[in-house]
């Protein structure tokens, strides 16, 4: 697989690309999802995990409610990974990610993911080369452990933004009273490590490869929507899943 060089991908769809007539092919997707994840709980023989990694104000939590929103709740799990406690440090880096491992027949959301401990620890330097390439080789096998050994899906999405995009979505929490929850004057200080987090995410993207990546341009909303239901529904879809019949005619 060829080195994903993130300045040489759009952060924006195709100009040749009909917003409105995508939004409608979001929307079809969107109403069969329903269906097939009602289906992946019942069958009850895959699980499905995303990962969804990106800058800040990338569209995480857009996403998470724009594609898995109108979801049977039931079936949908979403777990926010931030800075680990004092007792998740005393414990392996994969240790609070296993737990959250999806069962078969579930859905399992990672708004950032086990590779916060490859990219802005080694951003800021507190871990070396050397621990952050084990690491990757850990993060590796624990991938292929959950596809082999519980039928789980990966899908790993990079929301790609421009720095400009997100400087704006980023000053935007300063003045919309309903994104002003959000703001953390930190998350200007990080902007400012921009070049430093490309290169770790693009080495990121070569070797932890077990699983691909799929590299959503994000500076629109609906094209990114789109992108990752497309993702998402493809994957349902080709798993080729049955409703189980009544114990007596199995």
């Amino acid at each position: 697989m060829p080195a994903i060089k993130l300045k040489e991908i759009s952060t924006r769809a195709p100009e040749s690309i009909s917003k409105e007539k995508t939004k409608g092919e979001t929307d079809a997707m969107l109403s069969e999802l329903d269906d097939l994840q009602n289906l992946l709980y019942a069958e009850n023989r895959h699980s499905l995990l995303v990962v969804l990694q990106g800058m800040d104000a990338s569209g995480k939590d857009g996403a998470i409610r724009e594609v898995f929103g109108k979801l049977n709740p039931q079936g949908v799990m979403v777990k926010c990974y931030r800075v680990p406690s004092e007792g998740e440090v005393s414990h392996d880096f994969l240790w609070r990610i296993h737990s959250h491992a999806p069962p078969k027949g579930m859905i399992q959301i990672f708004n950032r993911s086990h590779y916060e401990d490859i990219l802005v620890t080694r951003v800021h330097k507190w871990c070396d080369n050397a621990t952050a390439h084990n690491r990757m080789d850990a993060i590796n096998d624990f991938e292929k452990l959950l596809a082999l050994h519980n039928n789980t899906q990966i899908l790993k999405f990079y929301l790609h933004v421009s720095p400009e995009e997100q400087m704006e979505r980023l000053k935007e929490r300063t003045s919309n009273p309903k994104k002003m929850w959000k703001y953390n004057e930190k998350d200007i200080e990080e902007a400012k490590y921009w070049d430093e987090y490309m290169n770790m995410y693009e080495e990121c993207f070569s070797k932890c490869d077990y699983i691909p990546w799929h590299i959503i341009p994000s500076d629109q909303n609906w094209y990114k929507e789109y992108l990752i239901t497309k993702k998402v529904y493809e994957t349902l879809k080709g798993l080729n899943m049955k409703y189980p019949k009544l114990k007596s005619d199995r």
